[in-house]
């Protein structure tokens, strides 16, 4: 039996548990794919698997329901820090985590937020894992798509693309989500994201995640917005990001590192039967 615990930042839902217990690695997107199913699993966004580190405190790894690996989800390592406390990991405020985008720093508020420094945002194609120039940016240029949109790239460890929208309830998400995430631009696919601009301190997303489809909550896109945003004249460097699971506060710094503050919360917590447990 594996245990585990299922967690949500803004409705953006995991499984949560200690890498250690899962198998071998070989095994992890066949589990992916099992537990994450709302059907006939726990149901979530991803899978988390936690483990200690050599060059950090500890690691993430993520997998998405369709069994890929994903370099970094935001949402996701606010609920790792939250896990850590609970299960006894370490009692400190501020830990490091290493992720498939690198290492990053993950602090606990006083009001039970989690607050975390993402990184540079990257704005070059070769960053971002696009075709064409790997020089050359990708903002606010038009997409060859039915839409006739504009779209900006940008990467947050993983690839996203931020399309600026006069109404995001307009957009048919199911169609140009899945769409765009296939774009030829992106060989490996992408995060694709609607942006509503409310004010210069507002924004409102909604969100098709590659390799999980439609979700309440991106943490990463909603730095992506905000970059995305801000880069193009449209949003001040601090914004709140409103999303359908509720609100993000992201700060675009001067030093090009991307913060991001949230809400990590607990739902349950339980054991996941092995095939010949059952």
């Amino acid at each position: 039996m594996i245990r585990f615990t299922k967690m949500h930042g803004i409705g953006n839902d995991f499984v949560v548990a200690d890498a250690e217990r899962c198998g071998p690695e070989s095994g992890w997107p066949n589990l992916a794919r099992a537990m994450c199913d709302r059907r006939f699993g726990v149901g979530s966004d991803g899978l988390l698997l936690i483990s200690r580190a050599t060059n950090a405190d500890f690691q993430m790894r993520m997998l998405n329901p369709d069994g890929s690996e994903s370099e970094m989800c935001g949402n996701g390592v606010r609920c790792v820090l939250r896990w850590l406390h609970r299960e006894g990991w370490t009692q400190e405020p501020v830990v490091s985590l290493e992720t498939g985008a690198g290492v990053l720093q993950l602090e606990l508020a006083s009001n039970g937020w989690v607050r975390v420094d993402m990184g540079p945002a990257r704005l070059l194609r070769g960053e971002i894992g696009m075709s064409g120039d790997p020089q050359a940016k990708f903002v606010d240029e038009p997409l060859a798509h039915s839409s006739g949109l504009n779209g900006t790239a940008v990467s947050m460890g993983n690839p996203h693309l931020v399309v600026i929208v006069d109404d995001v309830q307009a957009v048919p998400l199911e169609v140009w989500g899945p769409e765009l995430e296939a774009h030829s631009l992106f060989p490996n696919r992408v995060n694709v994201h609607f942006v509503q601009v409310l004010s210069p301190t507002t924004l409102r997303q909604r969100t098709w995640e590659r390799g999980a489809g439609a979700t309440l909550a991106c943490g990463t896109g909603a730095c992506a917005a905000t970059v995305a945003a801000h880069v193009t004249g449209r949003a001040d460097s601090a914004v709140t990001v409103e999303l359908p699971g509720g609100n993000l506060k992201i700060e675009y710094a001067p030093s090009g590192h991307v913060f991001m503050a949230g809400p990590a919360e607990f739902v349950f917590e339980g054991g996941w039967l092995e095939p010949d447990e059952r």
